[in-house]
């Protein structure tokens, strides 16, 4: 399982800087959760980590080596670091299994690619029913697991999910963080997930940071951020 690990990240889009010197620590075996509302650079550096975005300085490495800032998706993708994106990132004009077929981009995924069919449906039941249905037509919440069964057909070891409860019902954003829960003590996964909802993501994340104007203004464990000053002020009303 991987460690990762980003020092003193900056970045942006074009002359609009957005994260200014972000450290970020996500241990072997780990959920870590990213916390800030809207515009607070969550995204941003869940972009960076996926190859989406290129820093402008700082350090972000894997494994305690490979860096990450100089790879593109698809090497990050062959280093076992997948991404369900937010907004869900589907093709809505392919079927479900086309969806997930997609997903199967590394060489071992491929070679293995029944398995992680046969894997996505168990795991999400209903996915099996709408195997044939274009993604265009499932609900939020089904489109959510198709996103997350996509990204899990690469077989990573690095799984980030970015704001998995934009969009759904509160009963819905249950059973998603339920499901990753599940999903990462069955597969072994390290998590670096960005979310709005505290309360939802302090259920099953180990640590978390929460970021303010593209700074980290906390840190630390569940039980901490419970009492950190920023997560009163930002969650809880206080």
């Amino acid at each position: 399982m991987p460690d990762l690990h980003i020092q003193g990240l900056h970045a942006g889009y074009g002359a609009v800087r957005v994260l200014h010197g972000v450290d970020v620590e996500v241990h072997s075996g780990e959920t870590v959760v990213l916390l800030g509302a809207n515009g607070n650079g969550k995204s941003t550096l869940m972009k960076c980590v996926a190859g989406l975005l290129r820093p402008s300085a700082g350090r972000m490495t894997l494994d305690g080596g490979v860096e990450l800032g100089t790879l593109g998706p698809a090497d990050l993708v062959a280093r076992g670091v997948s991404l369900v994106p937010e907004g869900r990132r589907l093709f809505p004009r392919l079927t479900v299994e086309e969806n997930l077929i997609l997903g199967a981009y590394r060489r071992e995924a491929r070679a293995a690619m029944a398995e992680g069919i046969e894997g996505a449906y168990a795991t999400f039941p209903i996915l099996r029913a709408k195997r044939r249905q274009l993604a265009g037509s499932l609900s939020g919440g089904q489109q959510q697991m198709l996103a997350i069964a996509r990204a899990l057909m690469a077989r990573p070891r690095l799984l980030l999910v970015d704001e998995p409860s934009v969009g759904l019902a509160p009963i819905l954003v249950s059973q998603v963080m339920e499901k990753l829960a599940q999903l990462k003590a069955e597969r072994g996964l390290t998590v670096l997930m960005a979310e709005q909802n505290y309360r939802e993501a302090a259920r099953i994340a180990d640590r978390g940071y929460v970021l303010v104007h593209g700074e980290v203004a906390f840190g630390g464990s569940v039980a901490e951020l419970g009492e950190s000053d920023a997560v009163q002020a930002l969650y809880l009303g206080a």
